[in-house]
């Protein structure tokens, strides 16, 4: 049995709805899981309930689960780092003196330059989409607040351009990766096919454009708009009783006394974690590319990063960086060896809220792998076969898979063998069909609330989960919407 019907649906869309509707988000996530492994074992609640346990802990089984979660606790060491060593305070003032200057000379508002910023620096970050947003929500965040910006824009700008910049510039492992699953559709040039799908790959585009269009607009709706309002006229980042997925201990922490407010103690470990990312890609990909001497070198280089493994990747990045700003500080005499032990627990210990919501997520992926949700998906969208309908119900079915599952490759490697025979059989347009795949498993990494680059854009700028994910879901679905209208007037005129 390859699914379970229309019970395969009911475990992640009750998980997320519920998740939104109470903002429990650990209690919604562990009653997804549990009902799906009810829904398993035959409806017996005592077995689901012990499958449920087991499934928490076969979490660890998987080595990428376990690397992704130590990296998501090693984060709040680095963290920690910047924050005591007076790093932060360095580089607020740093970008301060640059927007005084911009100021000075009439050249822009410090709100929006500063945002325009955030956008760029993850424009840049194309290599990986969680070092991406982490990078993007930890360096901006202190500005933003100073600016009295909502952590929730902050967040929902790391998220943006996370996976969009991440497939549309597919140097990285995303791009080997969708590679891949093409050539086994027997296309011998799987790369000039991709290329030849990107200018029909909306979603993306039009996700990452509106967020430039909202910060020089000021168009903010939704909630959003409402926390733009708190924050400017209360001067409340946060909303009252909000609860950030990294302790505020952490995020809070003032720099040692007799510090030196220093710019450098921050981007140095920074650099450092962002430039190890591709280099650890290509030094875990090498070794796994057959023959792989026989390419030209940028083909090597290529192949090695789309052959690598993201989770060793990003968890080797933070320790290097943590390595790096362990050696910095101690040639400054700024820790003594206990203090930086402490600080590194200290950190750890403030983002433990993230490691048990990343092995939720994990959880109830397998739980929706186990009941073929994303399959029975797929399959329902059988019945609206047309050719001029193939882009428009690729994307939305790929869209439906991305949020209740959270994974953006899970839904590429569902929709990719399905819509691309679709496509073929229907003779409709096959870089169409190929485009809405993608864009649809990127609106699910972009927005679910159970996606690992969504939890750590909301860890990053250091925002409630659920607030991010309520203020972000509408721009997502307008983008979308406005991405489903196109294939289905681009699937009439053209197939």
């Amino acid at each position: 049995m390859e699914h379970y019907g229309f019970w395969s649906l009911l475990p992640p869309i009750i998980a997320i709805g519920f998740a939104i509707k109470t903002k429990q988000v650990f209690v919604s996530l562990l009653f997804g899981i549990w009902l799906g492994w009810v829904i398993l074992v035959g409806g017996n609640p005592i077995n689901g309930t012990t499958a449920t346990i087991q499934a928490l802990v076969d979490v660890f089984k998987e080595p990428s689960n376990t690397r992704t979660i130590m990296f998501s606790c090693l984060v709040g060491a680095l963290i920690a780092f910047i924050q005591r060593s007076g790093g932060v305070d360095g580089f607020i003032l740093a970008v301060n003196r640059f927007l005084d200057r911009l100021e000075h000379k009439k050249i822009g508002k410090p709100r929006k330059i500063v945002q325009v910023l955030a956008w760029l620096t993850g424009t840049a970050i194309f290599v990986e989409s969680s070092i991406n947003a982490l990078t993007v929500g930890t360096l901006f965040r202190p500005i933003f607040d100073k600016l009295k910006i909502p952590r929730e824009k902050l967040a929902y700008i790391a998220d943006s351009i996370s996976a969009p910049t991440c497939i549309l510039i597919p140097l990285n492992a995303w791009g080997a990766y969708i590679m891949g699953l093409i050539a086994a559709q027997g296309f011998d040039n799987p790369l000039g096919v991709l290329v030849a799908s990107y200018p029909f790959n909306f979603y993306p585009i039009l996700a990452a454009g509106l967020v430039v269009f909202i910060i020089f607009s000021g168009k903010d709706f939704g909630p959003m708009k409402k926390a733009e309002f708190r924050a400017k006229t209360e001067g409340k980042v946060i909303r009252d009783g909000a609860v950030p997925l990294i302790s505020s201990d952490v995020i809070s922490l003032p720099a040692k006394d007799g510090v030196k407010s220093r710019a450098v103690n921050m981007v140095v470990p920074i650099a450092v974690m962002v430039l190890m990312m591709p280099l650890m890609l290509m030094y875990t990909g090498w070794p796994l590319v057959k023959d792989i001497h026989q390419y030209p070198f940028f083909e090597q280089v290529f192949l090695a990063l789309g052959s690598g493994s993201g989770s060793t990747a990003v968890l080797y990045s933070v320790l290097t960086a943590i390595i790096v700003s362990i050696i910095l500080y101690t040639s400054q005499n700024i820790f003594s060896f206990k203090e930086t032990i402490d600080l590194v627990f200290k950190g750890i210990s403030g983002l433990i809220p993230l490691a048990l919501l990343m092995m939720l997520a994990f959880a109830i992926g397998t739980v929706c792998k186990e009941l073929g949700t994303g399959l029975y998906a797929a399959e329902l969208s059988k019945q609206w076969l047309a050719p001029d309908f193939v882009p428009v119900i690729v994307f939305m079915v790929a869209c439906f898979i991305a949020f209740s599952t959270g994974t953006s490759w899970g839904t590429f490697a569902i929709m990719i063998p399905i819509g691309i025979p679709m496509a073929q059989a229907l003779d409709a347009n096959v870089y169409f069909t190929l485009a809405a795949a993608l864009g649809g498993g990127v609106f699910g990494d972009h927005c679910s609330p159970i996606s690992d680059t969504t939890i750590i854009a909301s860890m990053a700028s250091a925002s409630d989960h659920i607030d991010h994910v309520k203020t972000q879901l509408p721009y997502a679905l307008f983008a979308g919407i406005i991405t489903a209208i196109i294939y289905l007037i681009l699937g009439v005129l053209i197939h």
